[in-house]
């Protein structure tokens, strides 16, 4: 597997996102409009996109929230890679591009619909947190926060 670092502008991530919408769509089901507001990728600046051989297969961003904090958002990868780790590694690679920039720690919210990724965070790391900003009062989301290592 190989990472890039990019931006939203790149290709292969905007490809990815488009599946990404896709399947929540699906899994969103009525609440669908609501949480696309929140995850356009206009202020996106720092992406990841794991390629197997030359296929894209996966990507994450990390998006500026605070002073000492990220923001962990679009994380993906197509249902016929997932299992082999993908995932972690493109996280990995997030919370190590926080640190070089500077961060402390990450946020992100996820949903009671997504329970593999609520499994994903918990594994590295992620503890729950309170539902902030757009997410409070939400009965499907669950936020999450984690201190980075420097």
């Amino acid at each position: 597997m190989q990472l890039l670092r990019a931006n939203a502008l790149h290709k292969d991530f905007i490809a990815l996102v488009a599946e990404l919408d896709k399947e929540l769509a699906i899994i969103d089901g009525d609440d669908h409009a609501f949480f696309s507001t929140y995850n356009k990728t206009v202020d996106i600046h720092h992406t990841v996109i794991a390629y197997i051989d030359t296929k894209p297969v996966g990507i994450g961003a990390i998006k500026h929230y605070d002073a000492v904090t990220m923001e962990v958002k679009r994380m993906f990868v197509l249902s016929s890679f997932r299992g082999q780790k993908i995932a972690n590694t493109i996280l990995d690679e997030l919370e190590k591009w926080t640190v070089e920039l500077g961060y402390q720690s990450c946020i992100l919210e996820t949903s009671t619909r997504l329970p593999s990724a609520v499994k994903l965070y918990e594994r590295t790391g992620y503890t729950r947190i309170d539902n902030y900003g757009q997410y409070i009062g939400v009965p499907t989301s669950i936020c999450m926060r984690k201190t980075i290592k420097t």
